[in-house]
């Protein structure tokens, strides 16, 4: 197929294009570059590409593609707590005007990288794809909302899908360090203490990005017949975690660190585990990674790159504090977009 990738520069795109090339498809990608600086290594795999806000995408940038892959989005929830209308506009609004155009433009299949987080606090239960929605925040809200919107779009040459990605985790050219696991392994590596923020009874489901890179290969591969429409919980059942148990596996992986607990800590009301086997029913697809191994991954990766306290104090890897910092600066307006209009179709790669 012919693919478009937007958000192909981000965490999990970086990793997601490369797997998408070696299935056989032909890949181009669509970014603003707002974390292009976020680069743990010069490891990007580089694909035809375009500078583009996802907000000013018309149905000519979009004719001729098979498929699109969604990715592009204000990533996760301190970003919508920063300001909830952008996450509104660019992770909803601009989602669903993005499925309708590709509709117009002739794409068939549209899949939606959309997120677990949406169950919210679901307590013990272990949830399906059937479970209430009860997202928490904005970032979820926002992911809930395209769900129910696109879903209206869905007809026989028309196919959306929607991955509900687990927590994301591994290396990545343009890491972040803003997830837990990856978190853990760079407060252990570089500064000897593994920060735990809350009480670390909260249960979170992880995938490894090159996990999620080849489901998304799984479902561009799948008949339209077995996936039109249809919701997949994108992780491994047995990769559901409380933050304390991720903690002793970083501890157990990186050599003389320590467990911290802030005394501020409290319970985190994001809380539940999740079902994946309807992935692995559907689709066949059985995962390659594990907790354990992604800490080792990226512990074995921040040695050889020299992964600095400065570095990830710093915040170079932290989303929030990226943007912030292009605010800051004048780099975006209060709109988030480009002051200097770098971004403005410019092709590259």
């Amino acid at each position: 197929m012919r693919v478009l990738v937007t958000g192909h520069n981000g965490y999990i795109g970086s990793a997601m294009t490369p797997v998408l090339q070696s299935a056989g498809h032909e890949i181009v990608g669509l970014d603003t570059y707002f974390f292009e600086p976020c680069t743990l290594f010069n490891g990007c795999h580089r694909v035809p590409a375009v500078r583009k806000d996802t907000r000013d995408i018309t149905v000519k940038d979009l004719i001729g593609f098979d498929a699109i892959i969604h990715l592009a989005a204000l990533c996760n929830d301190p970003l919508g707590d920063l300001n909830p209308h952008w996450t509104y506009d660019i992770n909803f609004r601009t989602s669903v005007r993005l499925a309708k155009l590709a509709k117009e433009a002739g794409v068939q299949r549209f899949v939606y990288a959309s997120s677990c987080s949406m169950y919210g606090a679901a307590g013990d239960d272990i949830l399906s794809e059937d479970a209430p929605l009860k997202p928490l925040t904005a970032y979820a809200a926002s992911k809930a909302q395209t769900e129910e919107q696109v879903c209206k779009l869905a007809d026989k040459n028309f196919c959306p899908v929607y991955m509900r990605n687990a927590t994301a985790y591994g290396v990545s050219p343009r890491l972040r360090a803003d997830v837990v696991l990856n978190n853990l392994v760079c407060w252990a590596f570089t500064t000897g203490k593994i920060k735990i923020l809350s009480d670390g009874m909260a249960w979170r489901p992880i995938v490894h990005v090159e996990d999620i890179a080849r489901a998304c290969a799984a479902i561009l591969a799948a008949p339209a017949v077995a996936i039109n429409n249809c919701a997949f919980n994108v992780g491994v059942t047995g990769e559901n975690y409380q933050v304390r148990d991720l903690a002793e596996i970083v501890r157990q992986t990186v050599p003389g660190c320590e467990v911290e607990y802030s005394i501020q800590g409290g319970a985190d009301s994001r809380n539940y585990q999740v079902d994946f086997s309807k992935l692995a029913r559907v689709l066949n697809f059985r995962p390659k990674w594990n907790a354990r191994l992604g800490a080792t991954e990226l512990y074995n990766t921040f040695r050889n790159v020299g992964l600095t306290r400065e570095e990830f104090l710093g915040g170079k890897f932290t989303r929030l504090t990226q943007l912030k910092l292009l605010l800051q600066n004048k780099n975006l307006d209060q709109n988030l977009r480009w002051t200097n209009g770098i971004y403005e179709s410019t092709a590259v790669g």
